[in-house]
């Protein structure tokens, strides 16, 4: 008998297999992988900051758009009913993804998405990139209008996540897409 069945038994070719592999194969990242994720990490904080602050901005600016913005659902602006909720859990800001409604409907949804040309049209959320989307003619378009509207993807509904570009870039961007 070998050692390793001595040792192993019935599991000796389960174990060598394991540990084989482990050999050849790694239990470890690559060392780029290692440096990029412990750099996403130790940045993380930074880049929260700023997508919160970029965040804040942009609702309020938004939220001053009365001519083509019917409502905003950002959790940081005053006034919101998640305000009391967001200085005592958030208070370093309220997140960077939200969403608003435009006056105008589906074909301005639609208008609004493909005139932004700083924020790119995904469905992601969380990037360092900005990101919109229309959900109402994307990821649920295949939902009745009653349907969309009850889950909260309405005609005129259009989601945000909010990146690392300057707010002021972020702005420019949507009043060019809101005129359009």
């Amino acid at each position: 008998m070998s050692s390793d069945q001595e040792t192993f038994g019935d599991l000796a070719f389960t174990t060598f297999s394991h540990a084989v592999s482990l050999r050849d194969l790694g239990p470890t990242m690559a060392p780029m992988n290692a440096f990029l994720t412990i750099t996403g990490i130790e940045t993380l904080s930074l880049r929260m900051e700023r997508h919160s602050q970029n965040a804040q901005k942009v609702a309020e600016y938004l939220a001053s758009r009365e001519d083509e913005v019917e409502w905003v659902s950002y959790a940081g602006l005053a006034g919101s009913k998640y305000e009391p909720l967001v200085q005592r859990y958030m208070p370093k800001g309220a997140g960077s993804v939200f969403t608003f409604g435009l006056k105008g409907g589906f074909q301005k949804g639609v208008k609004v998405v493909e005139a932004c040309e700083i924020f790119s049209h995904l469905a992601n959320i969380g990037d360092t990139r900005s990101l919109i989307l229309h959900p109402a003619s994307t990821t649920h378009r295949q939902l009745t209008p009653e349907q969309r509207e009850n889950a909260g993807a309405g005609d005129n509904v259009i989601r945000l996540s909010i990146g690392l570009e300057t707010a002021e870039d972020l702005i420019k961007d949507l009043e060019h897409a809101l005129a359009a």
